[in-house]
């Protein structure tokens, strides 16, 4: 399907026009097309401040899409645990995490829809490599990986480009790179290059 500049008056309820129009008024548009299906893995790249939360959230509402993200299970606990899943927050159990990826594949395809968004990073601080969590989920329950970007240059969010992962790691990984190439993060010198921590070594035994 085509992919359009999300506009305000073209949006069905008040909450989504509300929020592009906030958008907007801090320099920033969205560029979309419908998903790929309804179930898959939403890589955001480039995090490297704060301040991509708050954006990555008007989008999300100006979009009406109800995106799921990870946290650690001790976030969840008590009265906040009730916003934190309001807000699409799902508890991660981070001392049990050889399961973690065949779960969280499982809840993904036993509800009607389900994406979760994902930041491979894993911290707005430079690393040297992403984190293969997001690869892992979208192999075991062999869903698309959607590629989201936040392009602090042309202040484009870009939720309109999608690949199906093959198995070929390196393969994918290039080709996740050259769909990001160019795009600038708020802190370019942050940005994480877009690659795996090699295979066996110590980085890539703590991934998740």
């Amino acid at each position: 399907m085509q992919e359009h500049l999300l506009r305000p008056a073209a949006l069905p309820s008040w909450r989504q026009r509300t929020a592009l129009r906030l958008l907007n008024m801090i320099g920033w548009n969205v560029l979309y097309k419908p998903l790929p299906g309804p179930h898959g893995v939403a890589v955001v790249y480039p995090h490297t401040s704060n301040i991509d939360f708050f954006v990555g959230l008007l989008a999300k509402w100006a979009l009406d899409l109800k995106f799921r993200w990870l946290a650690k299970d001790s976030l969840f606990r008590g009265p906040m645990g009730v916003v934190m899943r309001y807000w699409g927050g799902v508890a991660v159990d981070r001392s049990a995490p050889q399961g973690a990826i065949p779960r969280l594949a499982e809840d993904m395809l036993a509800e009607k829809w389900f994406w979760l968004a994902v930041t491979p990073e894993g911290t707005r601080g430079y690393r040297p490599y992403w984190k293969s969590g997001f690869y892992r989920i979208a192999m075991t329950a062999r869903v698309p990986l959607l590629l989201v970007s936040f392009d602090y240059r042309t202040k484009v969010i870009d939720v309109t480009r999608s690949m199906l992962p093959t198995g070929d790691e390196a393969a994918d990984m290039a080709a996740i790179a050259a769909v990001y190439e160019g795009v600038q993060a708020k802190y370019p010198k942050d940005a994480a290059p877009i690659r795996l921590a090699e295979p066996g070594s110590d980085q890539a035994r703590k991934q998740a």
